[in-house]
């Protein structure tokens, strides 16, 4: 039991939640292992839009101060794109009220105003938000890591309490249905397709009057196009027919897009819940667990305000 008890935390979890939340701690000086089941390249994180904006997440009060801190921490890394991922891209929420973006976040975003009907059909607003390129984000995080001190395992965990650690913190999203157990956590599916960029430079995120959603996001080298919010589904396969109405949707918006070569097609679960789990527990052997799960689908948004606030927790009363 010493062996394992030799470090001070184990993150649970390898995505962009539990990265970020290893970053953190590590840099306050514990000692950090992250046990992932999956290499990064294959966490849910890795199939992300990755937009920041609070989407498909509550409590709404929680999730937008989280979102603020996180924003803070995106534009510093903006600095280095080509090595953090993080990009500053302009582009449009639409269906979205200018008042309602003012109420929150119009004081960390300059230049925010409603859209013109050149920029698009409907009602929406123009900013200039953090587009992230996971790829590059997940593979700087893991690095930024290592270089704190931490570690990456690659490994399986049957249930948190036989995680033989002084704090252990849970990342596992998803995973956390069964390792908790947690039966409110549930999959709400997305799927992607990526194609050869036409030449766009601005992102859209656009909600039809039935609720079908389209956005387009550009990336270094490629263009991603959405895509699905599926609650209680599980499957990871791509389906042949959302992928073409998904590039229907997007050429509809943004007529280049109809002849785009396919590149790639991708699926991933978001880990919903009613509310995000952010909180600390004490295990009957005196051991401190601290969740750090159900963000939906804005876990890169809220990501380094959580971290912290798990970092908090995980420290000593």
């Amino acid at each position: 039991m010493a062996s394992e008890q030799s470090g001070d935390v184990v993150v649970v979890g390898g995505g962009v939640i539990g990265l970020t939340t290893a970053v953190v701690l590590a840099e306050r000086g514990l000692r950090v292992r992250v046990w992932a089941r999956d290499p990064v390249e294959r966490t849910t994180s890795a199939v992300a839009g990755a937009l920041w904006w609070p989407y498909h997440i509550a409590p709404v009060a929680s999730a937008r101060p989280w979102a603020l801190r996180s924003l803070d921490v995106y534009e510093e890394l903006a600095v280095r794109p080509d090595e953090t991922g993080v990009r500053m891209v302009e582009g449009v929420l639409g269906e979205t009220e200018l008042d309602d973006v003012v109420e929150w976040a119009a004081a960390r975003l300059p230049g925010v105003r409603a859209s013109s009907a050149d920029e698009y059909t409907g009602s929406g607003v123009w900013a200039r938000l953090p587009l992230i390129d996971m790829a590059a984000h997940l593979r700087w995080l893991r690095e930024r890591l290592l270089r704190a001190g931490g570690t990456v395992e690659e490994r399986t965990v049957a249930g948190l309490a036989a995680v033989e650690a002084p704090v252990v913190v849970n990342c596992t999203g998803l995973g956390a249905r069964e390792l908790v157990p947690d039966a409110s956590v549930r999959p709400v599916r997305g799927q992607l397709v990526v194609v050869a960029n036409p030449g766009i430079r601005t992102w859209l995120v656009s909600t039809a009057p039935d609720g079908e959603l389209a956005y387009l996001f550009p990336q270094p080298g490629r263009l991603l196009l959405g895509g699905t919010a599926d609650d209680d589904v599980w499957s990871l396969e791509p389906d042949p027919e959302v992928a073409e109405a998904i590039v229907r949707r997007c050429a509809v918006l943004r007529p280049e897009i109809a002849g785009a070569r396919v590149l790639e097609h991708r699926v991933g679960l978001r880990p919903a819940r009613p509310a995000v789990r952010l909180e600390r527990e004490v295990l009957p052997d005196g051991r401190v667990l601290v969740h750090n799960y159900g963000h939906g689908g804005a876990g890169v948004t809220v990501a380094w305000g959580c971290a912290e606030e798990s970092a908090a927790l995980a420290a000593p009363s």
